[in-house]
């Protein structure tokens, strides 16, 4: 039975909420708590549609499997994009990280993960063979594999190099640059860009 809205526990709700969400821990959760309980009843209702609309509006590209609020994504969509190149990243946000570079003009593949055997994920269980699926054709002429550069990232892309280097496409891999354990989202924008520059053969 769900509990009675005026059961007097809405605070502790509203706590236990957000401190669910991934960085925000006991203090966190209190501080954002308090502030919307400060705020004027217009300012949370704006906060809670743009969540409502945020789950209705965006699902994954068809094609890519980044974010989209359209058939498909922005840069799917774009036919200025360089259609010879598939940069490979773990998540969505990944593709923001690229993108604020500047450096990269081509377009996305979404992996939706990477390989972790103690996770029980393999390559069935990420977009692998939409990937290849996309390469078939002949269009795409390099993969970019920008998986993070840690254990599971690096397993990932020794994968996916054996797995497209027998359809005759070129593959490589952003170059050093990028912290060893880090995560692309936090890396800074000059970091990420010469990476993208300066990636190898793999």
């Amino acid at each position: 039975m769900s509990p009675s809205p005026n059961d007097g526990r809405a605070l502790q709700r509203l706590l236990d909420e957000l401190g669910r969400l991934p960085g925000i821990g006991p203090k966190s959760a209190q501080r954002i708590a308090y502030y919307l309980l400060e705020a004027d009843a217009e300012e949370a209702r704006r906060l809670a549609q743009a969540i409502l609309e945020v789950k209705q509006q965006v699902h994954f590209c068809p094609v890519c499997f980044s974010y989209a609020t359209r058939e498909t994504c922005d840069v799917c969509s774009d036919s200025s994009r360089d259609r010879a190149s598939i940069c490979v990243v773990s998540e969505p946000r990944d593709v923001q990280a690229i993108e604020r570079t500047g450096s990269y003009h081509g377009l996305y593949h979404v992996l939706g993960g990477v390989i972790s055997p103690m996770d029980k994920i393999g390559p069935e269980q990420l977009h692998v063979r939409e990937l290849l699926q996309r390469l078939a054709d002949g269009e795409v002429k390099e993969v970019i594999l920008a998986t993070n550069p840690d254990v599971e990232g690096e397993t990932t892309a020794t994968y996916l190099s054996r797995v497209i280097r027998p359809l005759g496409v070129r593959v490589t891999r952003l170059a050093s640059g990028l912290p060893v354990g880090g995560d692309l989202e936090y890396a800074d924008e000059v970091t990420l860009g010469r990476a993208i520059e300066a990636r190898r053969e793999v």
